[in-house]
């Protein structure tokens, strides 16, 4: 198979898009996709100040490079949340990040769960209801406070994830099989700080599936983990992903259509009234400041400061 651009011969062949390209066009193609959609969807701008939340995986830190080679700015944002029972997961993982903003002279924060919190992340679901048997909702729940807290008080305007096409089906799939209204309402590649203590959250790799991030990690030589976080095993996440994947194998770009279809509905107004309700319940927790659901402290606080 030859490379639509040059006619040498192609790494990868892009099915949904009809379109083979040879390694350097494919490292010049996937920087282009994703300028494009940060403009089309009004992401981000030359005087923001921008987040990454990182993981050491291949999507945040292939965002990272993106950007960089796009000559955006950013720092990066690393939650050590102290996964180590059996594997070196977190402490792998911050190795992992430490060496690539590094070698890039890239500014990165750290904020260590344990050291702040005095737990870790499987130590505080083993304590609550919420966490038994499913400690990947508090790992959600510290992670989105963390993030959003961090961002607020170092003064940045937009908070950058590496979420991908994948990613972003799958919580799709799922809230539509259970019809997850509020759920449904709040998704998408842009989520405006409408409420005083949020920050706007972004995601530039909405419409890249895993298998082409993974690509272009691995050609542009982007050492990152390549496991799942060992609580994620077994997750509902995993199972819509594997059936979207067997979806996708006989109709290419199935995905893809899946969600711009969805967010088609959104634009439509198919969920105004749901958003306008959410944001309207929307309080500040007294203790901490961040935007909650709550009448008073927020989940967070109650969860793991009381």
């Amino acid at each position: 198979m030859k490379c639509r651009k040059c006619g040498e011969k192609a790494v990868i062949n892009l099915r949904q898009h009809r379109l083979a390209l040879c390694k350097v066009h494919y490292l010049e193609w996937i920087p282009r996709q994703v300028d494009r959609f940060i403009h089309k969807y009004g992401m981000l701008s030359q005087q923001d100040r921008i987040l990454i939340a990182v993981s050491g995986g291949k999507d945040s830190l292939a965002l990272w490079d993106i950007l960089s080679t796009l000559g955006i700015l950013a720092d990066g944002l690393y939650i050590d949340l102290g996964i180590d029972e059996g594997v070196l997961y977190s402490h792998i993982s911050r190795q992992t990040i430490e060496i690539f903003a590094d070698t890039r002279k890239l500014h990165l924060h750290i904020v260590d769960v344990k050291q702040e919190f005095g737990q870790t992340i499987s130590q505080m679901a083993n304590k609550t209801s919420r966490g038994k048997g499913k400690p990947c909702a508090v790992c959600g729940l510290v992670k989105r406070h963390i993030m959003n807290r961090v961002a607020r008080e170092k003064g940045y305007d937009v908070l950058a994830t590496g979420h991908n096409l994948d990613d972003e089906a799958a919580v799709l799939f799922g809230n539509t099989l259970n019809w997850e209204l509020d759920y449904l309402a709040r998704q998408g590649p842009v989520l405006e700080a409408n409420h005083p203590g949020l920050i706007r959250k972004v995601k530039p790799l909405f419409r890249l599936s895993e298998r082409e991030l993974a690509a272009y990690a691995i050609l542009k030589q982007i050492r990152y983990i390549y496991d799942e976080c060992p609580h994620a095993i077994g997750s509902k996440a995993i199972t819509y992903k594997e059936q979207l994947n067997y979806l996708e194998e006989q109709r290419p770009g199935a995905k893809l259509n899946f969600y711009l279809s969805f967010l088609k509905a959104k634009k439509k107004g198919l969920f105004n009234a749901i958003d306008q309700e959410q944001m309207e319940k929307l309080n500040t927790c007294p203790n901490c400041g961040q935007p909650t659901t709550a009448p008073g402290e927020c989940t967070f606080c109650r969860m793991v400061l009381s």
